[in-house]
């Protein structure tokens, strides 16, 4: 019996042993193994199962891409307007020793990223005019595409890319990297998320781009109407051409209807002139005599010569 409880009690400390031993890294992360504070042997990286001392610690750290976000603040650029700038980058840890006997956890190197990277960028935006820190090259913008050439070109010589945003991250990352080095971090991105107007420039800065805009839509609505006065101008013209068009055919229908009408009067009168003459004096009686018609003639009047003559016995 006390052998037995002897070997149950050797597997339990075994049992323990190892277990207290046994350690998994994860492929995401890097373990620092300690002893008494004091780092033992290289940091593990290769995922899989390990094995240490039961009284030695294995201290974990992140092996893939951490982020960075900073308090966004207000920032003087060297043409004195103040604006406000928010950075994020993306680092790792590419020494895990170092990492621990200096900052020794993600906390500890957020806090040191932001006592490196926000004034290298601090530095940066206010060495440099808003202009570079808003664009990356002097493409045109599409206001100069949509007419306002005159202003635009004004602007050119003055707003006019040298650095560029990107060259100003690329500078805020050499600038900051050797002082992470010491910190066994890599400083893999940094980008500008967003720049703003501080509060007190941005409403005479909408009212500028305000005024602009409505300037593009005056010059739309003038060309508009310059457009339509074409057409409404282009459209009498072709009307007025139709018109006279028209009258002369009509005019030229009626002159040759005239001739022939008088061809056919004067070989009517020619044939029977004294029937031409009774017919055109009964034309005469019905527009001139009615009911309402009052005449006084003498007898021996030319026009009453049918009438004098209507009822005689031959």
């Amino acid at each position: 019996m006390n052998n037995k409880g002897s070997i149950w009690i050797v597997a339990v400390v075994m049992a323990l042993f190892v277990y207290a031993s046994a350690y998994v890294v994860d492929e995401r992360k890097q373990v620092v193994i300690t002893q008494f504070g004091r780092v033992i042997g290289e940091p593990k990286k290769a995922p899989g199962l390990k094995f240490k001392m039961p009284w030695q610690i294995a201290n974990y750290f992140p092996k893939n891409l951490q982020e960075w976000n900073s308090n966004p603040g207000q920032i003087p650029t060297l043409d004195k307007t103040y604006i406000w700038v928010d950075t994020f980058a993306r680092w790792k840890i590419v020494d895990p020793v170092k990492f621990f006997q200096t900052v020794n956890n993600v906390t500890g190197a957020l806090g040191r990223l932001d006592d490196i990277i926000d004034p290298a960028a601090r530095n940066f935006i206010t060495s440099n005019s808003l202009i570079e820190a808003v664009r990356k090259s002097n493409r045109q913008l599409d206001m100069i595409e949509i007419g306002l050439e005159d202003i635009q070109k004004e602007k050119r010589a003055v707003y006019t890319v040298t650095v560029g945003r990107e060259k100003i991250t690329e500078g805020i990352l050499k600038q900051a990297q050797p002082k992470l080095d010491k910190f066994g971090i890599e400083l893999v991105d940094v980008k500008i998320k967003r720049i703003n107007y501080v509060e007190k420039v941005r409403e005479s800065v909408y009212g500028r781009m305000i005024a602009e805009r409505k300037q593009i839509a005056e010059k739309f609505r003038s060309e508009g109407q310059g457009e339509a006065r074409k057409i409404v101008g282009e459209k009498e013209r072709e009307l007025k051409r139709i018109t006279s068009e028209a009258y002369r055919s009509a005019q030229e229908i009626m002159g040759k209807s005239d001739a022939e009408a008088a061809v056919i009067y004067a070989e009517a009168y020619g044939d029977d002139p004294e029937f031409y003459s009774f017919m055109k004096t009964l034309e005469i009686y019905n527009k001139v005599l009615n009911q309402d018609s009052s005449l006084i003639l003498s007898t021996d009047s030319e026009f009453l010569k049918y009438l004098k003559g209507y009822g005689a016995k031959p």
